[in-house]
């Protein structure tokens, strides 16, 4: 598998394609007599590669250089990276709107929306960036993790504005109906949208791409079993609430949904758990030999090695930079969701499904597209499979843990129609993966599933309209169809 090239005392390997020299050094002694020290790498670029740091990822450079790292952030991962940081503006503004006028809630909503963008784009540069210093199945669990954090920070900004009281009729605002469509629009949105731009873009220069069987059958069966989690809870509620036979209070019925949905959250953490150790302990080789073969294929693998990159240092304050934003953005987005929903007539299931998911998936679209774009397919549904497993089987567990921490009845109890529409587009995606192979007509269809799923979602009425509309009932009572009813008990 190696090969080696002696030249004077220093050694050159060759492995995968890249270059390593490991040279030996030699100090002179006061008896005279040079004694040899342990070899150090060099790699591709010439750059002294530090312990512990993979050589693709050594900058060549320690600590933190203000003009290496605005250059090198700017310069991002791609052209269509590069292009979304033309939005950094938006960030000092959207900050400046919401303190200096609060009161134009479309603005602050509006401005914080596109200043989420480069933020969460940075938190994916930056976690690209790391990536390169370590192993790479950890390197690619690690991003993909990162690239969920801009996820996991509304989800939780969006529980903790949560109140769900209708006695508290001055700050009642209850979120959970957009929390939940939330979980399941960014599945959507990983699934259909990002996974169809993949196989849209690489099909746009090639008649076909492949990718290999041990990312897409895991990633198929982790999908199905995560799709069965989240969906249990609606059956078992929907079951009992239509029951003739079954003699349960609505407020019964309520706490063992909640019951059901928490065990339910734990079972599938655990399940999360296992898919991790599985890539990174008893599989590892497997997808280190995949994912190994895929950098081969890189059509700009020559330039992105040559690529200035971030020191170890400089990963973590982009990573500290970009999350702050993101959460700043967060708390002012969040807070403007109920003004946007009620008065401006956009329903929970739009905002939930499609809105949100959008500008928290952004980074991680853009990232996994470009690997699409330079033949790297195992890479690219590595990050989208990786980041939608990570939604259903985590982050989204994870807010129902939390609110149970908290005292709130956060539970996984979906509406049938996001139900329905989870459950159609794991069994499309899973199709797709089945042989292995993409095209640009795959992807088409699936981008154009996702509208289908959009324009539905826009047109979903809230519980005000006369619907069932979301799970929670609003501080207004009363009866109106078995529609009605079926919305109070929840």
């Amino acid at each position: 598998m190696f090969g080696r090239r002696k030249e004077k005392g220093r050694a050159t390997t060759h492995a995968s394609g890249q270059d390593v020299e490991l040279a030996n050094t030699y100090e002179p002694k006061e008896d005279g007599v040079q004694h040899k020290h342990p070899p150090s790498r060099i790699n591709h670029n010439g750059d002294k590669v530090t312990k512990g740091i993979h050589p693709h990822g050594e900058s060549g450079r320690k600590g933190v250089h203000p003009h290496h790292f605005v250059r090198i952030s700017a310069r991002s991962t791609s052209k269509l990276s590069m292009a979304v940081n033309v939005l950094w503006p938006f960030v000092p503004v959207a900050i400046a709107v919401r303190y200096t006028h609060p009161e134009a809630h479309v603005w602050v909503f509006a401005l914080n929306y596109i200043a989420m963008v480069p933020s969460a784009n940075l938190i994916g540069f930056a976690g690209q960036e790391l990536a390169r210093k370590l192993p790479k199945v950890f390197g690619v669990l690690l991003e993909t993790f990162l690239g969920g954090i801009v996820e996991i920070v509304l989800f939780m900004v969006l529980l903790h504005r949560n109140n769900d009281d209708p006695t508290d009729v001055e700050r009642y605002n209850n979120l959970v109906p957009v929390i939940r469509a939330a979980i399941l629009g960014s599945i959507l949105a990983n699934l259909l949208l990002c996974m169809g731009f993949c196989f849209f873009a690489g099909g746009l220069r090639r008649d076909e791409q492949s990718f290999d069987a041990a990312i897409s059958e895991v990633g198929s069966g982790l999908l199905l079993m995560a799709g069965f989690g989240l969906t249990i809870p609606a059956a078992f509620f929907t079951s009992l609430s239509g029951s003739t036979t079954v003699d349960i209070t609505p407020d019964g019925l309520r706490e063992r949904v909640l019951t059901v949905s928490r065990i339910t959250s734990v079972i599938q953490m655990l399940a999360f758990l296992l898919y991790v150790w599985f890539q990174m302990r008893t599989h590892h080789s497997i997808y280190d030999g995949v994912l190994e073969r895929d950098e081969q294929r890189d059509d700009d693998r020559h330039k992105d090695l040559k690529k200035a990159k971030l020191t170890l240092t400089e990963c973590i304050l982009a990573l500290a930079i970009a999350i702050t934003c993101v959460s700043l953005h967060a708390v002012f987005l969040v807070s403007e969701i109920e003004y946007i929903v009620h008065t401006r007539h956009i329903s929970d299931a739009f905002m939930g499904l499609i809105l949100v998911p959008l500008v928290e998936k952004t980074a991680e679209h853009l990232t996994a597209v470009d690997e699409a774009w330079d033949n790297q397919m195992n890479f690219a549904l590595a990050h989208v499979l990786g980041a939608t497993i990570q939604t259903a089987l985590f982050n989204g567990p994870l807010v129902v843990i939390v609110g149970w921490g908290l005292g709130k009845a956060m539970d996984l109890n979906f509406e049938i129609f996001n139900a329905a529409v989870l459950i159609l587009a794991i069994i499309v995606a899973g199709n797709f993966l089945r042989d292995s192979k993409s095209n640009y007509l795959e992807g088409a269809l699936c981008i154009l599933i996702y509208i289908i799923i959009a324009v539905a979602a826009f047109s979903y009425p809230n519980p005000s309209e006369g619907s069932a509309g979301t799970s929670e009932a609003s501080p207004t009572t009363g009866e109106h169809g078995g529609a009605e009813k079926l919305r109070s008990i929840r």
